[in-house]
């Protein structure tokens, strides 16, 4: 199927066309994720597809109910400079909505490497995340019941929202850690420190 026919990005041949140039770059599944960072293909129009809240894939209104084309795509998806999220294969990119995240981090090991802690995620689409600097946590206080969600940056700009069962989890491995001068409810991670919020604030929160 040509390029072209895609530029409306709406029909179900068009997602076909997509499912088959992303199965090209991504038949081997040892090599994990495409290089979609190196790819520049042409802009051709926005994909009637979202990732929701929960991390449910949609297309055309209608959930995505088989996990091996959900993965598939996972492995193609790019956020750019614009804030936007797109499919990328080396001759197209189509946009399509993500809600919040589009990952969601279902599970976490606790362990250890070279005598420091180590946090280790899977995600609903099958990544495995050690946290550390090239991955790091960042934790938002959103809505008006100050609702914690942690964020985990699984690769390219693509995070993982740390899902509310397992968030619980990780913050009963916060302690307090002076940062800056400022004593601060923090995680820690191969072998850096990711803080949570200020001390004081969790104070507030508990009450």
């Amino acid at each position: 199927m040509a390029v072209e026919t895609i530029n409306s990005a709406t029909d179900a041949a068009g997602l076909a066309a997509m499912i088959s140039h992303a199965a090209e770059q991504t038949g081997d599944k040892s090599r994990g994720p495409a290089p979609v960072e190196r790819w520049n293909p042409p802009f051709c129009g926005d994909l009637d597809m979202e990732i929701r809240a929960d991390g449910t894939w949609f297309y055309m209104g209608t959930p995505i109910g088989r996990a091996p084309l959900v993965r598939l795509f996972s492995t193609v998806l790019r956020r750019d400079e614009d804030g936007k999220t797109y499919l990328v294969t080396p001759v197209e990119k189509v946009g399509i909505r993500v809600v919040d995240a589009p990952f969601i981090a279902v599970e976490m090991n606790v362990g250890e490497k070279d005598g420091a802690p180590l946090l280790t995620f899977r995600t609903n689409v099958g990544d495995v995340v050690e946290v550390g600097h090239e991955h790091p946590l960042r934790f938002e206080i959103t809505g008006e019941n100050k609702e914690l969600k942690p964020y985990l940056l699984v690769r390219g700009r693509l995070e993982a929202l740390v899902s509310r069962a397992v968030m619980y989890d990780l913050v009963e491995l916060g302690e307090v850690i002076e940062i800056d001068r400022k004593e601060m409810f923090s995680v820690q991670s191969g072998g850096e420190v990711f803080p949570v919020m200020p001390a004081d604030e969790l104070d507030a929160l508990s009450r």
